[in-house]
């Protein structure tokens, strides 16, 4: 099967790695040239257009940082005719954005496809993916979804439920990630030996697997990362604005999304999320 990823971020080209070691042929595109030279050094083929990079293929993966983004590159597909490959979308993005991108998706051969996993784990085969759509359709990639992906979950026809799950699942990511920081700069600041600290982080059953590849960097990185705090503060508005469709207002979440917002303006917009842990150790102003 002939796959196409648009999108050569981090998770974009974790993902055309994958699909070239299970044996696909990938084609990639990226708004901005050169950033896929080892890709195409195993063996991808570069395109100059999303188009470009669908002509011919069976499946379409999307990788892309926000909603424009997605809808930009979209309506670039929506030439390629109804009997073309089948879209999915991989990004985090707003449930009525994925319900959008099926009626913009030619023929309407839209998968939802939020990953759960960061890059290394998708390289790895490690990671889940949850679709949604028209199960006719998700089954066309079928051969994607058991060989690039430890497992998935069809989460039904309506595409906007792949992605509702998603953003629960990002939302409490965050809030641990906000709330691991303030246990440990707490425990930095009271003098606690920080190798016992940094191994009870990593013991105790209060802190989530999911953190455990932050605590490094919560205590002593760089931040160096994938999942920037501005693409968390993005999510987490995302997951109040799903509660607001509902009637519900998320106080907590407002103030973890505040915080991200506060660490992108404060300088630390494209570090890892980990980077929430710089706003208790600024010096008061």
């Amino acid at each position: 099967m002939h796959v196409a990823v648009l999108g050569m971020g981090m998770m974009g080209r974790a993902l055309a790695r994958r699909l070239l070691v299970r044996g696909f042929p990938v084609t990639v595109w990226n708004r901005t040239p050169g950033r896929a030279e080892e890709l195409v050094g195993l063996g991808a083929v570069e395109a100059a257009s999303p188009a470009e990079a669908a002509r011919g293929a069976e499946g379409v993966l999307l990788s892309l940082a926000d909603d424009q983004a997605v809808r930009e590159v979209m309506s670039q597909l929506t030439g390629i005719g109804s009997e073309g490959p089948v879209v999915a979308d991989t990004s985090t993005v707003a449930p009525d954005t994925a319900r959008a991108l099926r009626d913009m998706a030619p023929g309407s051969r839209f998968v939802a496809a939020p990953v759960i996993g960061w890059p290394p784990a998708v390289a790895e085969g490690q990671a889940s993916v949850l679709v949604g759509g028209e199960r006719e359709v998700v089954d066309v990639l079928k051969p994607v979804w058991s060989e690039v992906f430890a497992s998935y979950s069809y989460c039904g026809r309506d595409p906007g439920a792949a992605l509702a799950f998603k953003l629960l699942n990002n939302y409490l990511l965050m809030t641990g990630i906000a709330a691991l920081s303030e246990a440990a700069a707490t425990g930095l600041g009271v003098g606690l030996d920080e190798t016992l600290l940094h191994d009870f982080l990593l013991t105790w059953p209060t802190v989530a697997p999911a953190l455990h590849n932050r605590v490094d960097d919560i205590l002593t990185g760089d931040h160096q990362g994938w999942f920037t705090t501005r693409l968390a503060a993005k999510d987490v508005r995302l997951a109040v604005d799903l509660a607001r469709s509902a009637g519900l207002d998320l106080p907590i979440a407002r103030l973890v999304e505040r915080r991200y917002e506060e660490a992108a303006e404060r300088g630390w917009g494209d570090g890892d999320i980990g980077a929430v842990v710089e706003l208790l150790r600024e010096k008061p102003r």
